[in-house]
């Protein structure tokens, strides 16, 4: 069919298609089961895409800048929601809307735990479960090392050790963490250990068989990512502190990735690397950061509220990127 054949559509499709099937299956089984998928993911899954799609893809070029233009991003992100944070966006309103958070820790729009969970949104997306079955839909697997340069040396490397800072400094949690368990976690990522595996194998030739079933389960690790977003997103009901919600996304999904991606034209970065990285630049907001705000006692309602109102928005703002970054 011909609408088949435009990769945007296809993109819609399986996004809505896949995400909404998560979503009907979070609603009728327990929460647990979204994070046995997700586990299985993280440990066996995505390790698994990795060296598929590693094999196939085009490391040659500036590549290496993605990571650095993932920090940019993380760190402009979170000097303009400082900023906000200072002209104290919400405040006027923040008592009217929220009568029941009137307590001593929340007598303020910008109470600490909720500046937390208000940087991390805006500076840390969903760049891994999200992002990089968007790249792969609408570019292929040539281009994949860009975004997953982008998420393991940029995303990953933020939320395990700035994003940890910043829950620490920002949450009412008596944890204390040794300095080393940010590298702990990073060193442990199993997406890690699959990057070097897939480098070093690329010159391994493997017979058509392996082959296309490598790459078949890559693209089915890809929809059950899918699928754990939905159910994750079914158990998402909170619509508090709209405003700043609305803030952070027009600074993380707008902001940021156009100020940035008509800056890469200057760095000789054009084409389908560009657009990569606008795009994980975009992405909503990442579930890691409900997890952040649960661990250190942040404003969860925010973080979560931030990452259901971003997935829907996202379906609006690909196609900007793809009018204003895909020559």
């Amino acid at each position: 069919m011909l609408y088949l054949e435009n990769p945007l559509l296809k993109l819609y499709l399986n996004l809505i298609g896949w995400v909404a099937f998560g979503f009907i299956l979070g609603r009728l089984l327990p929460r647990s089961y979204s994070t046995y998928l997700a586990k299985f993911l993280f440990f066996f899954g995505t390790p698994l895409s990795i060296v598929a799609f590693i094999r196939s893809a085009n490391l040659s070029g500036a590549i290496w800048m993605a990571p650095l233009i993932a920090w940019a991003a993380i760190l402009a992100g979170g000097g303009l929601a400082g900023i906000l944070i200072n002209f104290g966006v919400g405040e006027e309103r923040f008592k009217s809307l929220n009568p029941a958070q009137n307590s001593p820790e929340h007598t303020s729009a910008w109470s600490l735990p909720t500046q937390g969970s208000f940087l991390l949104a805006t500076m840390v997306g969903n760049t891994g479960f999200l992002g990089i079955p968007v790249t792969l839909s609408l570019l292929g697997s040539e281009h994949f090392a860009w975004a997953l340069f982008y998420d393991l040396l940029g995303t990953t490397v933020g939320i395990n050790i700035l994003g940890v800072a910043i829950a620490s400094h920002c949450g009412k949690s008596d944890r204390r963490q040794s300095w080393l368990t940010p590298l702990r976690a990073i060193f442990m990522n199993p997406a890690l250990w699959a990057f070097g595996l897939g480098f070093v194998s690329r010159s391994l030739p493997l017979s058509a068989q392996i082959a296309e079933l490598l790459t078949t389960g890559a693209w089915t690790v890809i929809t059950l990512a899918l699928i754990t977003i939905g159910m994750q997103l079914s158990k998402l009901n909170s619509l508090h502190n709209l405003k700043q919600v609305l803030a952070c996304l027009a600074i993380k999904m707008l902001l940021i990735p156009l100020v940035i991606g008509m800056g890469l034209t200057f760095l000789g970065i054009a084409g389908a690397p560009r657009l990569v990285l606008v795009l994980q630049m975009a992405m909503p907001p990442a579930f890691g950061t409900t997890l952040l705000a649960e661990a250190f006692n942040l404003d969860r309602e925010l973080a979560v509220t931030a990452i259901g109102i971003g997935c829907v928005s996202l379906l609006f703002t690909i196609p900007i990127w793809m009018r204003l970054f895909n020559f």
